[in-house]
């Protein structure tokens, strides 16, 4: 066999979303579901095809603009009348990452899948909800249906709700768990520090909105028939890297839970600075310096007051100006919800979270490298982490220089230290509790995994095998329904028992053959790759 690459329990009856009314739906003879949350009546639609209801544009947060610019997000304010909630919201203001990326396609290997893309506004803070069935007309008071909640990637600086509608998830797990799709605060508007934001803001606002979304759940979800007990987060890209930060919010305890297990995709942790440290501030000081504000006594007030256009040129111009493949605004060491670089508390085995899912994909570099690249692995070292010493980039660069050329180099330390290497360091924090998969179908890159799960009926992934679709898909929908990735709910899923991780033991193979067989088995992690992730804790992260 040659393979590319590398190297029922029966359906839950949902019984809780609590109506308020009914009304018939726009497009079908069923009634469309009106839920109360207290602060506004939300109606979603229900599809008779798929046997899902969706509540799309549910507001979680008031409007973060103002003076709420830079500050945690707030409740949202009481709204009249009965909201429809079958568009999607407006997306956050987006930008891609740094340098020339000039390429047509999306830079997270991942192409939009809605039919429309919905407008940037800073009014963004909305979440989706999808359910099983028509829903009944009881909330749940007990127990109720696994609850997964998926956190977009993108950078930090991209990526919205419209992308990923949850009905696929819902698909993959037979109607069987509750989806709830977030957005957050990006780029600047998300992820600005410096000493002033620090003085008269919230740092990691858009962390803290993921957080709040969490607590939305904890309030809400019960409505929607969902267990807020059994709530698994999952994320891919920075949204796996969202997950990360998640992890270890509070010092790895956040009380009460806000989750209790996590899947992550593509762990994504760039150069985590303190928020004080020379770049973040460096960062800060062009904002204030690009919308106009550098004269003024108190800088921070004066973004708040700058239009969102100006304040998204500097974002967007400064978005660009980075770094091939890196991105400027991302999560920094704030001293109260992330107390030191994630890598120091995991070192400290001190978490949130029962259980952990880690999936990586083969070849996770390339995308964020030039093809052109010409850089010495010492210069691009130095480039990508300008904060290291000048002995720790020497040996650093000392790991990589026998791999191959200059672009094969750079696409190993850009894929070791930022995405791969972080994976195993979250593996080795929850060592006999969590599973490793690896992802092959060719070529592998960062992001083309996705498709496998968001699988639209009707926009198949480019390896459109079902066996293949079901085994891969149903391995995340069996950590967030059991935690357990063996506790199998189809009996055509294809996985072998699937081994829980140590250090440098079994992952679990998603490839297929030259003849197009899927192929799904256990293989043991390379040895050579522990040994270059031995480095990365040079890496400022």
């Amino acid at each position: 066999m040659m393979i590319h690459g590398l190297s029922l329990t029966a359906l839950w009856l949902i019984s809780s979303i609590s109506l308020v009314n009914t009304a018939t739906a726009t497009n079908t003879n069923v009634t469309a579901p009106i839920v109360d949350l207290g602060y506004a009546q939300y109606q979603g639609y229900f599809d008779t095809q798929t046997n899902i209801t969706s509540f799309l544009s549910i507001r979680y947060a008031a409007p973060p603009l103002g003076n709420l610019r830079f500050q945690a997000p707030q409740p949202p304010v009481p709204e009249p009348g009965i909201q429809p909630a079958t568009q999607n919201p407006n997306m956050c203001y987006q930008t891609s990452f740094g340098a020339s990326m000039t390429a047509p396609v999306s830079p997270f290997g991942y192409n939009k899948r809605q039919s429309t893309t919905p407008g940037a506004s800073e009014d963004c803070l909305f979440l989706n909800v999808f359910v099983p069935g028509t829903t009944p007309a009881e909330p749940a008071t007990m127990g109720g249906l696994p609850v997964l909640v998926w956190i977009h990637g993108g950078g930090y600086e991209a990526g919205y709700a419209a992308m990923y509608n949850g009905a696929d998830l819902l698909i993959d797990s037979l109607n069987t768990v509750v989806v709830v799709v977030i957005q957050y605060r990006l780029g600047a508007f998300g992820f600005l520090a410096g000493n002033e934001v620090k003085a008269g803001g919230a740092l990691n606002a858009g962390l803290l909105d993921q957080t709040f979304t969490l607590q939305w759940v904890q309030d809400h979800i019960g409505l929607f028939g969902g267990d807020k007990a059994h709530v698994t987060i999952w994320g891919e890209s920075a949204g796996t890297g969202s997950v990360l930060q998640h992890i270890v919010a509070n010092g790895g305890n956040t009380q009460p839970p806000l989750f209790h297990a996590a899947i992550v995709s593509s762990t994504f942790l760039p150069s985590q600075y303190y928020y004080n440290d020379r770049l973040p501030q460096l960062l800060y000081n062009e904002v204030v310096t690009m919308t106009g504000c550098a004269s003024s006594a108190e800088t921070l007030t004066c973004l708040q007051s700058v239009e969102a256009d100006m304040l998204q040129t500097a974002n967007s111009d400064l978005a660009d100006s980075a770094f091939y493949g890196t991105f400027v605004f991302v999560p920094v060491v704030d001293g109260t919800f992330i107390l030191e670089r994630p890598t120091v508390t995991l070192a400290k085995g001190q978490v949130n979270g029962q259980v952990l899912l880690a999936m990586g994909n083969q070849n996770e570099g390339n995308t964020f490298v030039d093809g052109n690249e010409t850089l010495t692995i010492t210069d691009y070292v130095s480039q990508l982490f300008p904060d290291m010493t000048f002995l720790q980039v020497q040996e650093a660069a000392s790991v990589y220089q026998k791999y191959g050329t200059a672009v094969d180099q750079a696409i190993m330390v850009m894929g070791d230290s930022i995405l791969v290497c972080p994976t195993y360091h979250l593996l080795h924090t929850f060592a006999g509790r969590s599973w490793k998969g690896l992802f092959a179908i060719p070529p592998a890159y960062h992001g083309q995994d996705v498709a496998y799960y968001f699988d639209s009926p009707g926009n198949p992934p480019p390896y459109n095998n079902a066996e293949f679709i079901t085994a891969f898909a149903q391995s995340f929908i069996s950590l967030a329904k059991d935690y357990d990735v063996n506790v199998k709910f189809d009996p055509d899923n294809i996985t072998p028992y699937w081994n829980e991780y140590y250090m440098a033991e079994t992952e679990m193979l998603f490839n297929r053959t030259e003849a197009g067989a899927p192929v799904v088995m256990p293989i043991k992690t390379d040895p050579t790759l522990h040994e270059r992730c031995a480095y990365v804790p040079f890496f400022p992260c």
